[in-house]
């Protein structure tokens, strides 16, 4: 039998997208590249852990659960998250920023301003544009004031935003319209800390780092991964945690989060595929180891 092997979740950084796996193995993805796995017959889905540790109980996950994680593990990786609200106290400096993932989803988030825009491309930004930088609590004050007065989210579930990615539009500006109208209403404000260093608007756009430009539009998206069957297709674009691979039925969407906790070998072909789930967006609607 096949070695296998169990992935550790998709990373982002400047050098682009690289798949992650327990041990420390990385596998660097590029367009182009085959991507092709099985999970193991007779397999089961464990709890991935948090922050770096097993889980100490190997609990069973549910197969379509994107975070992997079983209660107590996740409970424990939030407790350390700055996105959950509870390190008030922590030293570094944070950049609050203004994320639009397609047409009317644009969000507000803070990020470590020694992270760069990694974050950004971690969930799947297709443009981006800092508001400013400062302290965390001075950050968090400012993504508060947006929500509260401009009603901007501080998320935005994944499904909306890989339906969307059909109907991006063409043209850089574009993309960078509705971050830029919000922009101009933020700074209109009354209420921002005064410890927060104000950023001027410069969109980013990460539609040839996600490989977007050009890519054809994705139709489904896998559901979840079950034992004994197999995903196999070409590497034609990523964004924030999803590979999208070109199979003989059209361009599917992978998250890879789903993969984390199974056991995971190489496809030898025979395997049925994984269930997949269609998009409501039409097609149309946008412009034309393992691994």
């Amino acid at each position: 039998m096949a070695q296998a092997w169990k992935c550790a979740g998709l990373r982002w950084s400047a050098e682009g997208p690289e798949l992650m796996w327990d041990g420390g193995r990385r596998s660097p993805l590029s367009w182009g590249k085959r991507v092709s796995f099985a999970v193991v017959e007779g397999g089961v889905r464990e709890c991935a852990g948090a922050r770096g540790h097993a889980c100490p109980r190997r609990v069973v996950v549910p197969g379509r659960s994107a975070g992997g994680r079983c209660e107590e593990c996740a409970r424990l990786d939030r407790a350390h998250s700055v996105a959950a609200d509870r390190v008030a106290d922590d030293p570094r400096l944070y950049r609050v920023y203004l994320a639009w993932f397609g047409p009317g989803l644009v969000k507000v988030g803070i990020t470590a301003v020694e992270r760069g825009s990694v974050r950004l491309l971690e969930q799947g930004a297709v443009c981006f544009s800092w508001l400013g930088s400062g302290p965390l609590m001075a950050t968090r004050r400012t993504e508060e004031l947006l929500r509260a007065a401009l009603r901007v989210p501080d998320r935005i579930p994944y499904a909306e935003k890989r339906a969307v990615r059909a109907a991006l539009p063409e043209a850089r500006e574009e993309r960078a319209a509705e971050i830029r109208d919000v922009y101009a209403r933020a700074v209109e404000l009354d209420g921002w800390p005064e410890s927060l260093e104000r950023a001027p608007f410069l969109p980013v756009d990460h539609v040839r780092a996600f490989g977007l430009a050009g890519a054809p539009a994705a139709l489904a998206e896998v559901g979840e991964l079950v034992p004994g069957a197999a995903v196999s297709g070409e590497l034609v674009a990523a964004a924030g945690p999803d590979l999208h691979l070109a199979t003989p039925d059209g361009v599917v969407v992978l998250d890879t989060r789903l993969m984390r906790g199974w056991r995971l070998v190489p496809a030898t072909g025979g395997e049925p595929a994984f269930p997949v789930r269609h998009f409501e967006v039409e097609a149309d609607h946008r412009q034309d180891g393992l691994f």
